[in-house]
């Protein structure tokens, strides 16, 4: 089922378009919250909030090219014990995606939430979008989405796309409940909104919304940026293989580590409650660097970063969903996305996996599968 979503004629109307989409769902009984990209008065970063009175909405921003946290952290602090009533919350495709790899991983529960996606534009990194923004970040939301849509593309004033987005080959929200369509639409109202499950379905017949299409140039339009990302993503797994292959090149990728750690606090998918990097295990003795160092003649500090990043590798490449939050984090720059990113692809693919596609896809090595691998433990049909 599809419904649409519209109001009056000009390119103010995609940001009231969506704002009044949410007041209509804050209104139905059923939902106790939304959970919203939101601005402060007088700042510029976007950040999610759980609005429960529709005036509230005035401050949501939902076209801002801004990604300073992955909206699944937060979801799952709501979500981890019942609430008592349904919050619909507004996610991008990775979020949705990180979401649901949380929850198959028992850290959240899926009964009290309405998933609502848009098709995403991308964002920029933290540092280009606060230069972005300018003034007056609600006007320049709009100015971004709608030089995404209407094709005119190069403009000077606009910011590059973060390195994730500029590789993200899933610009669609498919493991939705609802999606508001973007692409097709020009930058121009009245936006779709389509069902993608039993759930959803039955909201927008509440809503009461009438009838519409998915705009018909869409998913061509989709078709067509996911190739370009395509070629551009096996551009960088392809280089970044080359960088990372070898121990001593991957040492040499980490050298600005400074173990800081806040990649992992960053990572949706991340989730232990305690980390054995934030312990006392790493913590050697004084007396342990002096021999260290004596044994070489001189000890990087601080140390075991590279252990670090390889245990993360280990842990995490399954559920890696590219949101890029790793990177944008890291206080020195390095491209820790692109690393995670290419062996993440290569391990999910080796299981025929893909993180945050479906809740009925058991995560790898969550169950025991007696074909799999078997070339490699040498089992003969």
């Amino acid at each position: 089922m599809n419904m649409t979503v519209e109001t009056g004629g000009d390119r103010q109307d995609m940001q009231e378009a969506v704002r009044g989409f949410f007041e209509a769902l804050l209104a139905e009984e059923e939902i106790g919250a939304v959970l919203v990209p939101g601005r402060l008065p007088g700042q510029a970063t976007v950040m999610p909030a759980l609005v429960t009175k529709p005036e509230q909405l005035a401050h949501m921003d939902p076209l801002a090219p801004c990604f300073a946290i992955n909206g699944a952290r937060v979801l799952t602090r709501l979500l981890r014990k019942p609430m008592g009533s349904r919050v619909a919350a507004l996610l991008r495709p990775c979020e949705i995606r990180a979401f649901l790899e949380l929850v198959k991983l028992h850290q959240a529960r899926t009964g009290e939430v309405i998933l609502v996606g848009m098709d995403c534009l991308g964002a920029m990194t933290n540092r280009e979008y606060a230069g972005f923004a300018g003034d007056d970040p609600r006007q320049r939301s709009l100015d971004f989405c709608w030089q995404r849509l209407s094709g005119e593309e190069g403009r000077s004033d606009m910011a590059p796309l973060a390195p994730a987005c500029r590789i993200c080959e899933l610009p669609v929200p498919e493991a939705a409940d609802l999606r508001i369509g973007l692409y097709g639409t020009g930058g121009e109202p009245p936006l779709p909104v389509q069902s993608l499950s039993p759930k959803g379905e039955a909201l927008l017949k509440d809503l009461g919304l009438p009838p519409a299409d998915m705009p018909e140039d869409g998913a061509r339009d989709v078709a067509q940026l996911v190739t370009e990302r395509l070629a551009e993503r096996d551009r960088v797994f392809s280089r970044t293989a080359q960088a990372i292959g070898s121990l001593g090149k991957m040492s040499a990728y980490f050298a600005r580590c400074v173990n800081c750690h806040n990649c992992r606090v960053a990572c949706p998918v991340c989730y232990c409650r305690e980390c054995v990097f934030a312990t006392d295990v790493f913590c050697h003795e004084p007396i342990q660097y002096l021999r260290w160092a004596g044994r070489r003649g001189a000890l990087k500090m601080p140390t075991d970063t590279l252990f670090y990043h390889l245990t993360r590798l280990a842990h995490i490449s399954t559920a890696c969903v590219g949101c890029g939050q790793c990177s944008n984090a890291c206080p020195n720059d390095i491209p820790v996305m692109e690393v995670f990113r290419t062996v993440a692809q290569r391990t999910q693919q080796a299981f025929g996996y893909q993180a945050g596609r479906s809740l009925e896809e058991r995560p790898p090595l969550s169950e025991w599968r007696e074909q799999e691998f078997e070339e490699v433990v040498g089992i003969e049909g």
